[in-house]
């Protein structure tokens, strides 16, 4: 509501989904995870001075002056924080149980070729937004269809965590998908509707296992999510 008078609805009918995506992700954020460790002070306590929008586009980035709780006690100094506001996503690695081998998806990125980084086209578990309403399940399911052309038969919640704390709200929920893998070495998949332009790898556990050597798996969740597999590949290539 706070385009309110500022935004024509022509200017904010293709900016909808992410509006509504971040609401959902701001709903699902009040289920938040447990503190054995971590302080258990609320978000309540911190006195917010100003909130305004900085850009908003299809993405959103706002600047907070604000005070905060410190662990010696007593209130912070006024600070400015700005954050990218994002919306809550699910992240897949497709596996093979029977065959022992994954799937891995390549594509162009903005942020290595925002960084300067040569090679801007990475290798990558599949992956998607969360849309409004529905369980991060779902987006797994959904994605793996779309953007490798999968029909999981289970899935593995590895974990749900910020991928940036420090300047962003996204969340990534990451999973281990159970499936049948094809015998094509590489394939091409996407929607055109969201201009995607993939490339699928279909390699075998220790050949993908050892990109994380090499560093050419130089994508957090797929290096998370490759090692976690060396954990309990054991026991899902036993039930398979």
């Amino acid at each position: 509501m706070s385009y309110w008078g500022r935004r024509k609805a022509v200017e904010l009918a293709p900016r909808m989904p992410m509006i509504l995506a971040r609401a959902h992700s701001y709903v699902v954020a009040e289920r938040s995870a447990p503190a054995t460790v971590r302080s258990t002070l609320t978000a309540d306590r911190v006195d917010i001075h100003s909130d305004r929008a900085t850009h908003e586009g299809y993405f959103l980035t706002r600047t907070y002056g604000l005070t905060h709780p410190t662990f010696a006690g007593g209130q912070s100094a006024e600070v400015a924080r700005e954050v990218f506001v994002a919306t809550d996503a699910s992240i897949v690695l497709p596996y093979d149980p029977v065959r022992d081998r994954v799937l891995l998806v390549e594509q162009f990125r903005m942020g290595p070729f925002g960084r300067g980084d040569p090679l801007p086209w990475v290798l990558e578990p599949v992956a998607g937004r969360v849309d409004p309403g529905e369980a991060p399940e779902v987006t797994a399911h959904r994605e793996c269809v779309e953007e490798a052309g999968l029909d999981l038969r289970a899935l593995e919640h590895v974990s749900s965590h910020y991928c940036s704390p420090g300047c962003s709200t996204e969340v990534f929920h990451c999973y281990v998908g159970l499936c049948d893998l094809p015998d094509l070495k590489t394939g091409q998949c996407g929607l055109e509707t969201e201009h995607e332009d993939i490339r699928t790898h279909v390699l075998s556990f220790e050949d993908a296992l050892n990109l994380t050597r090499t560093g050419e798996a130089n994508i957090g969740p797929l290096v998370l999510l490759l090692l976690w597999l060396e954990r309990e590949r054991p026991r899902l290539r036993s039930l398979a």
